[in-house]
């Protein structure tokens, strides 16, 4: 079998699709840490993170956050299945430093009433929000 020169790369969430092309490389938050997908990767399926993630098309890289989901590699394309997902253009960082600011003063509250693993996800998405979104500002 030949190594493809690209991956078909499939990013969806049950409301769009984010993209589907032929990419470089992609870069994902796996729940075990982040991993790397190169045309001819061996099959994966692989539970995602909340997290920043980016794909490269040459010399071009398009950042995004995932909140969480699944991804399916075979050597030559990644599906990528989110909850939520957004492109880093379309992050509003106000809104994201925001809901950031709102999780860490639910975290240090000692009440029973907090659902704090419901607060340390919204923190970690926030994070990741903003994350990506300093990516992609960085290239401007």
């Amino acid at each position: 079998m030949t190594i493809p020169k690209t991956i078909r790369l499939e990013f969806v969430t049950p409301a769009r699709q984010l993209a589907t092309e032929d990419v470089d490389e992609v870069q994902l938050p796996g729940e075990d840490g982040f991993f790397g997908v190169l045309p001819g990767h061996a099959p994966l399926l692989a539970a995602l993170a909340p997290g920043p993630m980016w794909y490269r098309k040459g010399a071009e890289k398009q950042y995004a956050f995932v909140g969480g989901g699944f991804a399916e590699v075979v050597p030559d394309r990644v599906s990528i299945l989110a909850p939520l997902a957004e492109s880093a253009e379309e992050i509003d960082r106000a809104r994201a430093e925001s809901a950031k600011r709102r999780a860490e003063e639910r975290l240090q509250k000692a009440v029973p009433e907090i659902d704090f693993e419901r607060a340390r996800m919204a923190l970690i998405r926030s994070i990741g929000r903003l994350d990506a979104s300093k990516y992609a500002r960085s290239r401007r």
